[in-house]
């Protein structure tokens, strides 16, 4: 039928906009936040572009929420403005038969959905934390860059090198400094380099430097000068602590502990959340041609958000075992839907949804 071939055409071209408008604003702020992780020493700069890949591999299902929303939302918004709308319902058209056209446009993107909610966030985040984990669990000499000072996290040494050999085998102009038992241990050398022990320790041997040790606010310093000198360095264990977020969905089924159940039924909620709000943009898209559209956007703004801020609250109830997993996985679903069906008999109805008046009301009330 030409109507429905019309609008699952439009609906394909703004979801493709809206989609790349999102995907840009998703790089951007990734970039920033990552790049900002990597100049305070908290991943490698050589991660960077991964991490980023990964972030945004973790927030497509969002992203595509967002997208089926707002596309649909838009077009018919634009029919309503441009009297298309009027033309289609007066051919006989009712507001019902747009929810075929738009469930077949809709059903790849909520397959998708599913997709990346169930395999695609776990994974990404299991990836991201393995890439972490493996740059925190390097040696001291490692977390060093020449011109910066660093701090051990294992044994709080402070270092500062001057410049490093490619290998990182040798180090030059090294400075070092450490607290124990309120005393201060500083030690500089010209030059350094790596060694390895027969029992696989490794130390940095710092040559022809001098070591001061003495407790902060006494004069009575004591210098040390040395030809030789080693420092051990020690590696930060690794700490593999899993998480919900990070735990593939078959093992949060077989582990039914209270953070895996919250967190399933946060995964189950997206494509369930796509359902809701591809069926509530139907509605909602109504205006009158002569009025702006400023009042349906604002309200598909408050909708979804507070429509995913209170998936997450469900998740939390379900995590401190106030709900169980059954009623927290569908009453809010079921409450939206309920919202859908009023909305829709409003429309059938003829009446608008949201009228400037009720906003003066509310206004002239608070």
């Amino acid at each position: 039928m030409i109507f429905e071939r019309s609008l699952q055409r439009e609906l394909a071209y703004t979801a493709g906009a809206v989609f790349m408008v999102l995907l840009t604003i998703m790089l951007t702020t990734m970039m920033i936040r990552i790049v900002g992780f990597a100049a305070s020493g908290q991943i490698d700069p050589r991660d960077v572009l991964v991490l980023i890949g990964l972030t945004v591999i973790g927030y497509l299902a969002v992203m595509l929420i967002v997208t089926l929303f707002v596309s649909i939302l838009f077009v018919l918004t634009r029919w309503y403005k441009d009297s298309e709308m009027v033309v289609w319902l007066a051919s006989g058209v009712s507001l019902t038969r747009l929810i075929k056209p738009i469930a077949v446009f809709s059903t790849p993107i909520v397959i998708l959905i599913v997709f990346f909610a169930f395999v695609g966030w776990p994974w990404s985040n299991a990836q991201s934390k393995l890439i972490r984990a493996r740059f925190q669990q390097r040696d001291e000499v490692s977390l060093l860059a020449p011109g910066q000072f660093r701090e051990s996290p294992t044994t709080h040494r402070v270092f500062f090198i001057e410049s490093m050999s490619p290998d990182q085998g040798r180090v030059d102009n090294v400075f070092v400094t450490s607290t124990e038992n309120g005393k201060v241990n500083v030690i500089v050398s010209r030059t350094g380099h790596t060694e390895t022990a027969k029992n696989g320790d490794r130390f940095v041997v710092l040559e022809n430097g001098r070591r001061y040790d003495g407790e902060p606010g006494h004069p009575d310093f004591r210098i040390t000068e040395f030809q030789r000198y080693g420092v051990k360095i020690t590696s930060q264990p690794v700490v593999s602590t899993p998480t919900a977020s990070s735990t593939p969905t078959l093992d949060l089924i077989r582990n039914p502990s209270g953070d895996n159940l919250g967190e399933l039924a946060w995964r189950a909620g997206l494509p369930l959340i796509a359902i809701n709000l591809m069926l509530l943009a139907i509605p909602l898209a109504y205006q009158n041609p002569r009025r702006g559209r400023t009042i349906n956007l604002v309200m598909a703004v408050l909708i979804y958000l507070t429509y995913s801020n209170l998936l997450n609250v469900m998740q939390s109830q379900i995590e401190q075992a106030k709900i169980s997993f059954g009623l927290g996985l569908v009453l809010l679903h079921i409450v939206v839907l309920a919202l859908v069906v009023f909305l829709f008999w409003l429309r059938v109805r003829n009446r608008p949804l949201f009228t400037r008046a009720m906003f003066q009301r509310a206004s002239q009330g608070s």
